[in-house]
């Protein structure tokens, strides 16, 4: 008899569409032994974040919600972004499903968006939010040129990972495995930002990335504006 759980042998890439629970468990585990193609991990991601986002933008704009309410990070970038003649609130930061490994975003006509299927805990959206509500405060104070200009893009994002304490060691530690206790939270800052800023289009690689960031980290790292420090 067949086994309709399948398994990783030539020509089956070890993943079982269903939605039945033996079905579920069955992939998990065959993700977690390494089992499963990469081909055929990818797709099991795109089914579980379909079956789940509803349950995921939920749970999302509920921690959005609590955090423009009582995170301090959050309604002091908010109260600064007010201060510029802008606005970031719940009707435009958006949770959705991405298909890609993004956190958030941030577009200065669209707003804000968080990636609801990427996000694992309110600490996770903090720092996110947090991000992108840098970008946007930049945008309205510095006239950010967010197509074509690498040096703006660069800046942003050393700003944005400096100030958001996503590059604080313990969320290095935890979520990322980064062990390292010296320049630990710059070596952050310039991988991430070099990592965002590659993928623009206009970037024609890492090595560019790497070396725009390192053009501007002089200028842009030491600038904390709104904050008077490093918040987090």
């Amino acid at each position: 008899m067949p086994d309709d759980q399948g398994s990783n042998t030539p020509g089956n890439t070890g993943y079982v569409p269903g939605d039945g629970l033996s079905t579920r468990y069955a992939n998990y585990f065959r993700l977690a032994s390494g089992r499963m193609t990469e081909e055929a991990a990818q797709q099991w991601k795109l089914d579980r974040d379909e079956r789940n986002k509803e349950a995921d933008c939920a749970r999302c704009e509920k921690h959005r919600d609590y955090l423009l309410m009582y995170s301090p990070i959050i309604r002091f970038m908010r109260q600064n972004i007010n201060k510029l003649g802008g606005d970031v609130h719940s009707e435009n930061i958006r949770c959705r499903t991405c298909t890609n490994p993004s956190k958030g975003g941030f577009d200065k006509d669209y707003g804000v968006q968080l990636c609801a299927n990427n996000l694992r805990h309110q600490g996770d959206v903090e720092d996110t939010l947090a991000h992108e509500m840098v970008h946007a405060y930049d945008h309205l104070r510095f006239q950010v040129q967010w197509e074509g200009n690498l040096r703006h893009a660069a800046c942003t994002e050393i700003r944005a990972s400096t100030l958001s304490g996503e590059c604080r060691w313990l969320r290095e530690f935890w979520d990322r495995g980064q062990w390292k206790f010296t320049q630990q939270f710059q070596e952050c800052i310039r991988r991430r930002a070099a990592l965002s800023v590659a993928k623009r289009p206009e970037c024609k690689d890492t090595v560019q990335a790497v070396k725009v960031v390192n053009e501007v980290w002089d200028s842009c790292f030491p600038d904390t504006r709104p904050f008077d420090e490093v918040y987090r």
